[in-house]
């Protein structure tokens, strides 16, 4: 029997002992202080009570003193920490917020299942599909501050466990109703919304607020498509403001795209959309260029010495696959990163970003440099890792930019390595420090920078348009000839996991194989990539977007 046919046998980690600690641990607590719902005192609910007497308090303007102007009352209730929840307070929201700008806060990290705004304390209650997604909002929002119109504002987990809300709370049931549809690909159902603007046009208006990056084309197409059809768009400035035409095939989908997606920030806390109706009903397209495009005309000219569009983005952004670059992210989030790798703008919503991530909650007996390495990788070149001396379920990793990093976060927050949910954020550092001469760090810190196993060190490497989530397929190559599917299965199903479905293709050179969670494929990906299958055949294993 060859080696590659061999059972993976489990790592062993060795803990070590009498190492120098990297200064700054501060990063380590990446949460933000979580307290009680402060400013909606007992005697407004207690603990464990019925929901729907918030609503009715709230309607009547009752209890002054739930009012949040007792400043030494929220530094103390700031210390007391409430454990994780799914339903989320939100705190300091600038008058008039509407409920699409709230949920909007949620939008990237999972589905939103319910909303209570209280308008007259500038605070409102968020409730998230799972308690997960819930922990991943708090962990990123504890690096970059969540802004609401360019307001700053204060997000923490709430005492309660879900929301129960009353029968006037219709118009922010009616708006996330609308937006529950479109995260679920469907429409809302009839008579759902209430009191809204009735879509008058297919063509909606787009204005840029805070804009610090640069907004492309693509970059609208990759988000709006998410709701329907985007048949045109045309972009322009207008008194100093960068703004958009974007045409739909019909005018309930502009509504939804609307509903959903006014107020957003494109990136982290800049480039925010406000979206009105247009008073055109169709838009006049004559060039197909990064200012304006006919999707439904792609044998128009450049016109006007314009760039035409570029024929790979132009593959990617037609027919069924349209949507391909999106993966499992939301719609903002998605198009940020495939913006980032095609090398057009930065995600970071300051300058000066760092590209370094502190990684927590790692499994300290099974996790290794060389492991990090592997699956941030897939992301990015990474090229430094330390695990930290006195907190060994935390790590540093630095790629190679902060794209790289942001890319990274975004798809590996929450996700299982080793049996335990990781969390990814921004680190303070500027860079992972090696060891001082001389000094033996006994495995804890590696040096990948010159490391044969980048995957992106070519510029416009085709490995950038193959980054996605981690899923339960993935994507084998470098497979040698006389390796058959049989092989294959052992393989992964020694590396711990049970092999759902497999897939040759490319004359046995390429395989797409299904693994029955996402934690196994991560493990198998991990384990399995750049193994050797003999005679210098080193197996290749991507996270794939399809399905077998």
């Amino acid at each position: 029997m060859c080696c590659w046919q061999e059972k993976c046998k489990k790592k062993t980690v060795v803990v070590y002992n009498d190492i120098l600690a990297m200064d700054g641990m501060g990063d380590v607590a990446v949460g933000v202080k979580r307290g009680s719902d402060e400013l909606m005192s007992a005697s407004v609910y207690n603990s464990g009570s019925d929901m729907s007497s918030i609503g009715d308090v709230t309607a009547n303007g009752s209890d002054s003193k739930s009012n949040g102007s007792d400043s030494k009352k929220l530094r103390v209730e700031d210390r007391m920490e409430a454990p994780p929840s799914r339903v989320l307070h939100i705190r300091k929201l600038p008058n008039e917020t509407s409920e699409s700008e709230v949920i909007a806060l949620g939008l990237p990290f999972g589905k939103v299942t319910n909303i209570l705004t209280l308008k007259g304390k500038n605070q409102a209650f968020l409730e998230l599909g799972t308690e997960e997604a819930a922990i991943t909002m708090i962990n990123y929002y504890s690096t970059v501050t969540p802004h609401v119109r360019n307001v700053p504002v204060f997000i923490q987990y709430s005492n309660h466990k879900e929301l129960k809300t009353d029968s006037g709370n219709q118009r922010a049931q009616a708006v996330l109703q609308a937006v529950s549809a479109v995260q679920g690909g469907g429409t809302p159902a009839s008579g759902s919304v209430v009191d809204l603007t009735a879509a008058s046009s297919p063509v909606l208006r787009i204005i840029i607020d805070n804009m610090f990056y640069p907004v492309t084309l693509d970059v609208l197409q990759q988000i709006f498509s998410k709701f329907g059809t985007v048949m045109k768009i045309i972009t322009f400035t207008k008194n100093n403001q960068f703004q958009a035409l974007l045409q739909f095939n019909d005018p309930p989908t502009a509504q939804q795209a609307k509903i959903a997606l006014d107020g957003q920030n494109i990136y982290n806390s800049c480039c925010t959309l406000r979206i009105d109706y247009s008073k055109l009903v169709n838009l006049n397209v004559k060039y197909n260029n990064d200012k304006s495009r006919d999707y439904t005309r792609p044998e128009l000219p450049a016109g006007d010495g314009q760039p035409a569009m570029d024929p790979n983005m132009a593959a990617a952004f037609q027919g069924k696959d349209s949507n391909s670059l999106l993966g499992g992210l939301s719609p903002l989030n998605a198009a940020a990163a495939a913006a980032a790798a095609a090398g057009r703008v930065a995600l970071s919503g300051h300058t000066g970003a760092s590209g370094v991530l502190l990684a927590s909650n790692l499994n300290e007996e099974m996790v290794t440099p060389q492991s990090l390495f592997t699956l941030f990788g897939v992301y990015g070149d990474a090229q430094r890792v330390k695990i930290l001396y006195n907190k060994k379920d935390s790590a540093l990793i630095q790629m190679a930019d902060a794209n790289q990093a942001q890319l990274a976060m975004s798809h590996l927050n929450g996700q299982k390595m080793h049996g335990k949910p990781i969390r990814v954020a921004l680190s303070k550092h500027t860079s992972v420090q090696l060891p001082r001469d001389g000094l033996d760090d006994q495995g804890l810190t590696k040096d990948f920078t010159n490391s044969p196993l980048h995957r992106f060190k070519k510029p416009g490497s085709k490995n950038f348009q193959n980054i996605f989530p981690p899923t339960t397929t993935l994507h084998l190559s470098n497979i040698p000839t006389d390796v058959s599917e049989e092989d294959l299965r052992l393989l992964f199903s020694n590396a711990g996991g049970t092999v759902n479905a497999f897939k040759f293709f490319q004359d046995h050179k390429m395989a797409l194989l299904q693994m029955s969670t996402v934690e196994e494929a991560i493990q198998g990906l991990i384990d399995l990539h750049n193994y050797n299958m003999g005679d210098n055949h080193h197996l290749r294993v991507s996270f794939s977007k399809s399905t077998i």
